[in-house]
């Protein structure tokens, strides 16, 4: 089986922050808003080389949205910037009029997403962000998996047209992905093939997923891993030719069970290829303070969950 490297552990915010930097180089439209939050963002570097093209829009998320839709009018390709919770929860009327609806070229990019927010608790830690903007007509969804699949994920972004939800977290995680790997939108990758079991993660879960497939591998179980980076548009061709293989799924979220990925896939084999599946998520729960580690293990979002809910599907089949 393929082995992959963890090369330094890095936090995908900074990927981010990394991706705008470059945009701010090569990229005239582009600027950048931010609800007070430059530092939590890493949007420093970009700020530093281009002032004239930074908004702070303050303690206003809402207002920092209408902005973003209207400096599209004049051709600008504008990137917001504040933690998940008020990026999609507190904002939501604005993001689905003046955005969605209107079908602006708004990046809204979302730090500090799920469990791993850690210990500012629930109320920051929204588990519910993909299922709100998925269901927006025209969005896409994009969740990734370390520092240099959302330093080139918020570049490829830029050269898209329409609006795009893109979602990464506050910790430092294993950074695996080739840093000149080209992102394409909807195209899901395929970093592992197994003949056992589907893997379908995004996000943290992705590592834990390559974990996962290690420790089922000792066990004589081939499991097949799949980065689906994009929940929407979903790659639904690379998930029906893995079940076609394997004949049964597990999919890994750091999100709702209700509204994820995980429903994505499922709506997507039940209409073209039914087979068993198992969900990691949470389970239409809130979250809690605790550290990223310890919350992902008492919620079950972890290696060791994905080893066993890939167990129990194949005693399924």
């Amino acid at each position: 089986m393929k082995k992959y490297i963890d090369t330094g552990k890095k936090d995908t915010r900074s990927g981010f922050g990394a991706g705008l930097a470059h945009l701010g180089r090569t990229n005239k439209n582009v600027v950048a808003l931010c609800a007070d939050l430059i530092g939590s963002l890493k949007m420093d570097e970009f700020i530093a080389e281009n002032p004239e093209r930074f908004y702070q829009i303050g303690i206003a998320e809402a207002n920092m949205i209408g902005i973003a839709a209207g400096l599209t009018i004049g051709g600008k390709i504008p990137f917001t910037g504040t933690f998940a919770n008020f990026s999609t929860g507190r904002v939501y009327d604005q993001i689905r009029q003046s955005v969605a609806y209107s079908d602006k070229n708004v990046k809204i990019c979302a730090s500090h997403a799920g469990l791993t927010l850690g210990e500012d608790g629930a109320t920051h830690q929204i588990l519910e962000d993909i299922g709100l903007m998925k269901m927006l007509p025209g969005m896409v969804v994009i969740n990734t998996c370390d520092y240099n699949q959302t330093k080139a994920a918020t570049i490829a972004i830029a050269d898209y047209h329409g609006p795009v939800y893109l979602r990464f977290g506050r910790p430092a995680v294993a950074n695996f992905t080739p840093p000149d790997a080209p992102f394409e939108i909807g195209k899901a990758i395929l970093l592992q093939e197994g003949t056992d079991v589907t893997i379908v993660a995004t996000g943290h879960l992705v590592w834990e997923a390559l974990i996962a497939a290690e420790a089922l591998a000792e066990k004589g179980i081939s499991a097949e891993v799949i980065n689906i980076h994009t929940i929407k548009p979903l790659d639904e061709a690379a998930i029906v030719a893995s079940v076609a293989k394997t004949s049964c799924i597990v999919t890994a979220e750091e999100h709702n069970i209700l509204g994820g990925l995980g429903e994505s896939v499922a709506r997507t084999l039940a209409s073209k290829n039914p087979v068993p599946q198992e969900f990691i998520g949470t389970n239409d729960t809130f979250g809690e303070s605790g550290t990223p580690a310890q919350l992902m293990e008492k919620y079950g979002l972890n290696a060791a969950a994905i080893t066993k809910a890939c167990e129990k599907v194949i005693k399924r089949k």
